[in-house]
C-alpha cells in the first residue's frame, strides 16, 4: 500500500443550477438483519453498535438483484412525480454490484420500465450516485436529456465476506432514485465538488472479477471474490475528505454552515459521521441518519436517506441540502442542492 494521508487528491469545484428534482423514490428488501443475528458468525451485536452505530440492515432473498431493487425505486419515484413513462429518455444507474458484468443494470431497468431512453451504469462505489447525479444534471442543463431518471443502488450482501466479522456487518442492500428536469435559474447544484485518488486503491476493493483476475476456482478459494478494506485507513481519509470538501462547496456557494437547512452524508459508519459533525459544527438537527436501521448501502445511501428526509417532510422548495458520498476509488463527490 503505497497511500499517504497526506495525499488527498484535488477536485475540482463547479456550479450546475437550472435542473431541479423532481421526485425521489426508495426500497430495500424486506428482510431485516438483526446485529444479534450476527453472532453466530463471531460478530459481537454490542461492539457492532459501538463501533458503527449500526443496529439493524437489509438483505436482499436469493432471486433479487440489483435491479429488483432499483426498478422498485424508480417505479415509486415515477410515481410520485406524476409523469409518464414515455418522457423520461435518460436512466444512470451508480451501482458497484450489477446483475452481471454484461450488460448494464441501466439497460435492464429501461427494458423493464418499457423506456425509449439511453441508458447505462456508472460505477464509482459509494460515491456512485452523487458522480451519477452530477452526470445526469449535465445533460438536463445541457438540454440533452428532458427527464433523466437517476438511481443509487447495491447489494452488498452478495460481495462482502461472511468470515470478515469487522466488515460483514456493516453492509446492507438498498435502493434511491431521483428524477430530475429542467427548472429555475436558482435550483440544482450551487456548488459541488467530485474529487478521485487512486493512490489508495487498495483500501478498499474486490480482486476478482475484472480483466486482472478474472474469475476462476482458485481465486474463490484465496477469497479473493469479496470485498477488501484497511477500515482504520479509510475511516481517516472518510474525515478529511468530507471536512475539505464539504468545506470547498460552502466557500464556493458563498454560504455558512448554519445557512444549510439539511446535511445528508454517506451512511458508512456513525463515528465518521459524528466526527464530521464536531469538525465542521453541523446542527445535529439537521443532520440525516438512517445509518442503525440499513447500514451503508454504498451508493443507495444517498438517496436512500434523501427520500426518507423527503417523506419526512424535511424538504422544500428553496431547501439547501448538503450531499455528500466517498468510499472505494478513492472518490468522493459532495455537493450543495437548492431544492
Amino acid at each position: 500500500m503505497n497511500y499517504s494521508l497526506n495525499s488527498v487528491g484535488r477536485s475540482i469545484l463547479r456550479k450546475l443550477c437550472g435542473v431541479q428534482v423532481l421526485a425521489t423514490g426508495s426500497y430495500v428488501p424486506d428482510r431485516i438483519v438483526e446485529n444479534e443475528e450476527l453472532a453466530s458468525l463471531g460478530c459481537d451485536a454490542d461492539w457492532i453498535l459501538q463501533r458503527t452505530g449500526i443496529r439493524q440492515r437489509r438483505h436482499a432473498p436469493p432471486g433479487m438483484a440489483t435491479s429488483d431493487m432499483a426498478l422498485e425505486a424508480a417505479r415509486r419515484c415515477i410515481q410520485r412525480a406524476g409523469v409518464s413513462t414515455s418522457d423520461i429518455d435518460l436512466v444512470i444507474v451508480g451501482t458497484f454490484t450489477p446483475d452481471v458484468l454484461v450488460p448494464s443494470t441501466a439497460c435492464l431497468i429501461q427494458d423493464r420500465l418499457n423506456l425509449c431512453a439511453a441508458a447505462f451504469d456508472l460505477q464509482s462505489a459509494c460515491a456512485g450516485f452523487m458522480y451519477a447525479l452530477v452526470t445526469g444534471m449535465q445533460f438536463v442543463a445541457t438540454g440533452n436529456s428532458r427527464l433523466a431518471l437517476v438511481i443509487g443502488a447495491d447489494t452488498n450482501s452478495r460481495i462482502v465476506d461472511r468470515e470478515d466479522v469487522k466488515i460483514y456487518p456493516l453492509f446492507g442492500d438498498g435502493a434511491g432514485a431521483v428524477l430530475l428536469a429542467k427548472g429555475a435559474e436558482n435550483q440544482g447544484l450551487l456548488a459541488y465538488a467530485l474529487g478521485a485518488d487512486g493512490s489508495g486503491a487498495d483500501l478498499l476493493y474486490r480482486p476478482m472479477g475484472g480483466s486482472r483476475i478474472p474469475p476462476s476456482i482458485q481465486a474463490m478459494q484465496e477469497r479473493l471474490h469479496v470485498l477488501r478494506m484497511d477500515g482504520r485507513a479509510v475511516f481517516k481519509w472518510a474525515i478529511r475528505v468530507l471536512e475539505e470538501s464539504i468545506l470547498s462547496v460552502l466557500d464556493q456557494a458563498g454560504l455558512k454552515m448554519d445557512e444549510l437547512d439539511l446535511v445528508v452524508l454517506h451512511q458508512a459508519n456513525i463515528r465518521i459521521i459524528d466526527a464530521a459533525a464536531d469538525l465542521l459544527h453541523i446542527d445535529r438537527k439537521k443532520l440525516f441518519v438512517n445509518l442503525d436501521r440499513y447500514g451503508n448501502t454504498s451508493a443507495g445511501s444517498v438517496p436512500l436517506a434523501l427520500d426518507e428526509a423527503v417523506d419526512q417532510g424535511l424538504v422544500h422548495r428553496g431547501s439547501r441540502i448538503l450531499l455528500s458520498g466517498y468510499g472505494a476509488g478513492l472518490a468522493w463527490g459532495t455537493a450543495i442542492l437548492q431544492w
